[in-house]
């Protein structure tokens, strides 16, 4: 049977922090539905903090009913199909060790922090594919790991990342799973926007709010908490973090993206759109390339009464099916596109 193994010094699946989180559980899922034998090894601390999130890791997988084994500060569960492991932040390099010994890996993917460490310790033993999350230091820290291949979430990332010799780099768009029928409540006139937090352009949100009094606007927890620094607006809903978003992304006319970083590719614009959810964004990134002609794109200078007229003037029907035909080509499985870049299937890669 062939193995795959995902190891980073984040958590494992099933608990959500953002896009990087999703986009490599999915993909381990998309290995596991195949017929792969699939592990995934992280840290139940996390990397920046050394925060220990076993509670939390139990409480989750205790309310869905998940049995887990837990030996010596090793967390041990099965999920979707996937082998989970969880340690500590000084064990991974050691455990990671063990499996590379006794799997025998055909592949592994890392990423994020510490990213370049695993991957030179696993070159040897497999073929190693580091996927480019972002164009930070973290996001692209895996490059002096040397990995046999880069992955970039998308061309805006796939342009930012550095050369590296003996590292293919190419494009692999994060997948997405598509939709399920589901009774949802009717679409409303409201806008919605997930992490309401600096990076993500809440100065300019708040003005934004400030200026459309007439306009509903629900915002998602997302990173961290920061609901308290919205209560003053009264056509604020927050909605503390949800595991499932779909029903917020079915009850909304427009999602919002006004970033002020350089997002990589942000996964929320193609999930709201596989709902008939067009988005306004920035033109930061990898925020055009992920909204395509299916939304609207402002200059980052645009102001809040730029962005109010965007509001108002966007269609939902017209833009809302032309995102969901964006996004629908964007929803199938990621396995070929790895084949194609010579990754799947493939056979243990020699030292180099």
């Amino acid at each position: 049977m062939p193995t795959v193994l995902f190891a980073w010094r984040r958590t494992p699946p099933p608990l959500l922090i953002g896009g990087a989180e999703v986009t490599q559980r999915l993909l381990a899922e998309e290995f596991a539905a195949a017929g792969w034998r699939t592990v995934y090894l992280g840290s139940h601390q996390a990397p920046w903090d050394q925060t220990t999130q076993l509670p939390l890791i139990r409480a989750f997988l205790d309310s869905h009913h998940t049995p887990y084994e837990e030996t010596r500060g090793e967390l041990r569960y099965r999920w979707n199909g996937v082998d989970c492991i969880a340690v500590p932040q000084h064990q991974t390099a050691s455990t990671l060790h063990n499996l590379l010994s006794g799997l025998r890996p055909d592949i592994v993917f890392t990423s994020q922090e510490g990213a370049a460490d695993l991957a030179a310790q696993a070159r040897p033993a497999a073929l190693v594919a580091g996927i480019l999350h972002s164009v930070s230091k973290t996001g692209l820290g895996v490059l002096a790991g040397r990995p046999h291949h880069g992955l970039a979430v998308s061309e805006f990332v796939r342009r930012r990342a550095p050369h590296t010799n003996g590292t293919q780099i190419a494009v692999l768009y994060p997948p997405f799973a598509p939709p399920q029928p589901s009774q949802c409540p009717p679409r409303t006139k409201s806008v919605l926007m997930v992490n309401p937090i600096l990076a993500k352009g809440s100065d300019l949100l708040h003005q934004i709010i400030h200026v459309m009094p007439e306009q509903h606007f629900t915002l998602v927890e997302g990173w961290w908490n920061t609901a308290d620094q919205f209560t003053a607006h009264p056509n604020v809903t927050f909605v503390p973090r949800v595991y499932d978003m779909s029903p917020l992304y079915r009850g909304h006319r427009l999602l919002l993206v006004p970033s002020t970083v350089e997002d990589a590719f942000p996964r929320v614009i193609i999930e709201a759109a596989l709902h008939g959810t067009p988005s306004i964004g920035t033109d930061r990134g990898g925020i055009p390339e992920a909204i395509g002609e299916a939304g609207t794109v402002l200059p980052r200078t645009a102001g809040p009464q730029a962005w109010a007229d965007a509001i108002r003037a966007a269609g939902h029907e017209t833009l809302g099916e032309q995102a969901r035909q964006h996004a629908t080509r964007l929803a199938r499985p990621r396995l070929p596109d790895l084949k194609a870049l010579g990754i799947y299937p493939a056979t243990n890669a020699p030292s180099t």
